[in-house]
């Protein structure tokens, strides 16, 4: 977790992150965005990291059963564009951040921990 170093996330980030996190939530669930070939609302945002100046959102994700990850982030990625519109259409803000997407890991370094302490224990 490279971007933890640094200035601490201020509570405005945090917000900001939490508020996106909802609505990304909500218009995947909906399958508001209409992404083409994508189901939606099998994706699980986890969590939404804040730049310092709010203008990037980096936006966790997890496809149902973390299967076809690396896709689903492309083509999230390609038609970040009509989520975003839809975004707007959300959350008040003077800016609206850019969305990027990226694969959590956090599920699979978890599950590592716990073979490893598994292993471990035999």
């Amino acid at each position: 977790m490279g971007d933890r170093i640094g200035k601490p996330v201020s509570q405005r980030q945090l917000r900001v992150g939490e508020m996106i996190k909802q609505s990304l939530s909500m218009i995947f669930i909906r399958n508001e965005a209409k992404v083409p070939n994508l189901e939606t609302n099998t994706i699980t945002v986890t969590e939404v990291r804040m730049s310092p100046d709010l203008k990037i959102a980096k936006a966790y994700v997890l496809p149902l059963g973390g299967k076809d990850a690396e896709e689903t982030i492309n083509v999230l990625k390609e038609y970040s564009f009509l989520i975003r519109k839809i975004l707007s259409q959300k959350v008040v803000m003077k800016f609206l951040p850019k969305l990027l997407f990226r694969k959590d890991e956090s599920f699979e370094y978890a599950e590592k921990i716990e073979n490893l302490i598994k292993q471990t224990n035999k």
